[in-house]
């Protein structure tokens, strides 16, 4: 009977979040965003339902497939392969449903084919080697040594300090340290090695004897069974066709040789037991530099050895840059005689060395013949590193890299595939004026992989996106304006309509985060913050692999003084320009009389490429009286193109009428990758990025708007222009390369259409 009653209210609680995703939102508003934290934190007190929660959530997705309720099947997948992780013991009849429930999604369109296809590959390593999955995560997350399975995660979260309050920054501070400092490399150690005893004995394993043995060890020891049981589960499941029974036996003498000292008990085995996921690695930062996020990432793949202090490490950095490109440079330069040359090329023309006239002609003494000396030995160029710069680019769609034709007489060598063994994920916290600090960031480390590649070939790079409002920072409360919170909340908005699970986990926090952080100290309260915000961030990061990814845009202005330099910079969601209020007499264009007839505004001069039904670029050239205008990149839905521009330019219209002439003015829309903006009478007007009044430029009369291109594309581009001057289209390697800068974030489910 006490079954039945916990599958009744496990099921209960699985039909409530269904019932979320449909829109009907729990009665008590305070429970929205944590039905599915309090169902797996549930489970998490009491692990023998594991198995329970599992075979609803398969039921639930057969129901779904067969009903064609498909905006329930991710959210019920993620959920249930949350709980198959931190199960302590699964069957393989239970595996073998949702394997081959995955399996039927690989005939469904994008995302369901591609998030069916990653987890039909886990759970088929999850079969052959049960814990497999939660022993990988934990060795990432921990960052333990572990020659099998060697690769590094870390979180790190960025906050901007003028944009959040003092409060939050606090909060979410000392939530982050605590989570750090709860669990030391030796527990997890325990952790991975009681989760793979029980995963595949189930209840011939004595997780208390076993516990006991591992607390009295000596560290060293500790991390001799860890060894062995990696690698015991890594074999396993690294292997086509591996044997289930084998692996069971083998864990089975690891497990009998750590009890060998111990003494034997008569205790009753106490049944399935859970062993504890650890929080993931996460440091929290105040961005307060603008290269900061450079600083980070190069400390975190650094050794340890080699690690220093971040401000001596990035001047180390840029000096190795300037050495080295004034090295290709000297290179390059020097100079060339020309010489008469009697070789061939012929390879067997070469005459025969005076130390060995005789001597067979070895495999070793034809490999040395080859390679001759006494040229420039020169660096590798950076387009010998586009392999490298493509694959740091996080755009889907992009074709693999062409074979670069080789010289004759070089053996070829198979090129291995890059191995990134480190992968930082990046989790913003703010509003879309971080989003556009991070667009910046994200185009300035781009230009600076491509000057020397450096974090491309050993880090895998992931950004993610909580949306913060709701207490204002010191920008807001110095520079206060009239943008409501929604209006800053564009990209999450725009996520959450593409994502219903990521709009029902991640959107939430947007008003909660402040929240529990002003809540007055508590015992209750540091139970909830601790738990909560920490679980809910961890879990977004480590089940949302569907990147969304944004255009960059880029923008050039021009000054009304001729000695002031263009400016070049880029944006994410939003320009708005507007009439700049204070003008000088010298900035007023001295041909041009002025008039009341004129009106408010300034006279602008667009052009613009529009696209026609035939696909075809037309240039479109009109003149108008303006007030201001916005161009927006985040559509107002999801059926919109992502890498268009949405112009709303605010046109100022003559009137006549009886009592004489007054003005109106109309919104003039346009849709457009490419504009340029140009002020015909001289007068100025102000620009604005991204919704964000640190990034204001004033005195501009003109300026140029387009998508951002990709700066190992340009280089490439460029390389290419200089030997057929005459090519239009992309030619050779380039036709190859990604050419927009997209900066990918993480959902749950990328865009479901």
């Amino acid at each position: 009977m006490e079954s039945a009653e916990v599958e009744s209210d496990i099921l209960r609680r699985v039909r409530t979040l269904l019932r979320e995703l449909d829109g009907h939102h729990p009665a008590c508003q305070s429970d929205r965003g944590m039905l599915r934290w309090t169902l797996h934190k549930k489970i998490d007190q009491n692990p023998s339902n594991s198995p329970v929660l599992v075979r609803i959530l398969v039921k639930e997705l057969e129901r779904a497939e067969r009903g064609d309720y498909r905006h329930y099947i991710i959210p019920l997948l993620h959920t249930l392969m949350y709980a198959l992780i931190k199960a302590p013991c699964i069957s393989d009849e239970l595996c073998s449903r949702v394997y081959d429930f995955c399996k039927k999604l690989l005939t469904l369109p994008k995302p369901f084919c591609t998030i069916g296809l990653d987890y039909a590959a886990r759970l088929k390593m999850e079969r052959m080697a049960p814990g497999m999955l939660y022993q990988r995560m934990v060795i990432s997350e921990q960052s333990l040594r572990s020659d099998p399975y060697p690769y590094q995660e870390k979180i790190f979260i960025f906050a901007d300090p003028e944009l959040l309050s003092e409060a939050i920054c606090k909060a979410l501070l000392t939530d982050t340290e605590a989570a750090r400092v709860s669990q030391s490399p030796r527990a997890c150690m325990c952790y991975v090695i009681t989760h793979a005893m029980q995963a595949a004995l189930s209840e011939g394993c004595d997780l208390s004897a076993l516990r006991m043995q591992l607390q009295g060890m000596p560290s060293s020891e500790v991390e001799h069974w860890f060894q062995e049981v990696v690698m015991a589960v890594e074999c396993t499941g690294s292997k086509v066709a591996a044997d289930r029974g084998q692996h069971m036996e083998r864990l089975q003498s690891i497990y009998n040789a750590i009890l060998s000292s111990s003494p034997p008990g008569d205790a009753p085995l106490e049944g399935l037991q859970g062993t504890p996921l650890p929080n993931p690695n996460i440091s929290f930062h105040l961005w307060t530099e603008d290269d900061q996020l450079w600083k980070e990432l190069v400390l975190f793949i650094r050794p340890l050895s080699q690690s220093c202090e971040p401000d001596h490490l990035s001047q180390d950095l840029d000096n190795f840059e300037i050495q080295d490109i004034i090295s290709d440079c000297e290179c390059c330069e020097q100079t060339r005689f020309s010489v008469l040359s009697t070789d061939s090329g012929i390879e067997r023309d070469l005459p025969p060395t005076s130390e060995e006239p005789f001597a067979p002609c070895s495999a070793d003494t034809e490999q040395s013949r080859l390679h001759r000396k006494g040229g420039i030995k020169k660096k590798p160029s950076p387009l010998e590193s586009v392999a490298f710069l493509q694959t740091g680019c996080n755009s889907p769609g992009v074709k693999p890299a062409a074979k670069v034709q080789r010289r004759a007489g070089i053996p070829t060598e198979p090129t291995a595939p890059l191995l990134r063994l480190h992968t930082a994920r990046i989790v913003l916290l703010g509003d879309d004026r971080i989003l556009g600090r991070l667009a910046q960031a994200y185009h300035s480390l781009r230009k600076r992989e491509t000057r020397r590649v450096f974090l491309t070939p050993k880090l895998n790079l992931q950004f993610y996106y909580v949306p913060v409002t709701g207490q204002p920072g010191t920008l807001a409360a110095v520079n206060p304006s009239a943008t409501s919170p929604e209006e800053l909340c564009e990209v999450a908005a725009y996520l959450g309509r593409a994502d219903p699970w990521y709009e029902s986990n991640i959107n939430t926090l947007c008003h909660m985060i402040p929240k529990l952080a002003t809540m007055p100290s508590s015992p209750s309260k540091h139970l909830v913050t601790d738990l909560f915000i920490t679980d809910v961030i961890a879990y977004y990061v480590r089940m949302g692999a569907q990147p969304v990814c944004f255009q960059v845009y880029a923008v050039k202005v021009f000054f009304s003084s001729s000695a002031q330099e263009p400016a070049e910079d880029v944006f994410l969601t939003e320009l708005r320009a507007q009439v700049q209020d204070s003008i000088s007499p010298r900035e007023v264009n001295p041909t041009k009389k002025k008039t009341t007839l004129d009106g408010p505004g300034i006279d602008l001069t667009v052009t613009y490429r529009k696209v026609v039904v035939s696909d075809r670029a037309k240039e479109v050239s009109l003149s108008l009286r303006s007030t201001g205008l916005s161009m927006k990149a985040i559509p107002a839905n999801t059926a919109e193109d992502l890498a268009c521009l949405n112009v709303d330019i605010t046109e100022v219209v003559r009137i006549n009428n009886l009592s004489g002439r007054s003005f109106s003015t109309v919104a003039n829309k346009l849709k457009t990758c490419n504009i340029k903006i140009r002020s015909t009478e001289q007068r100025p007007f102000t620009l604005c990025l991204d919704k964000d009044s640190r990034r204001i430029y004033r005195n501009v009369i003109s300026l140029e708007v387009s998508p951002c291109l990709e700066p190992s594309y340009c280089l490439q581009k460029s390389r290419t222009m200089k030997f057929s001057l005459h090519e239009a289209e992309d030619v050779g390697l380039v036709k190859y390369m990604p050419k927009s800068l997209l900066l990918p974030i993480n959902t749950f489910a990328g865009v479901i259409q």
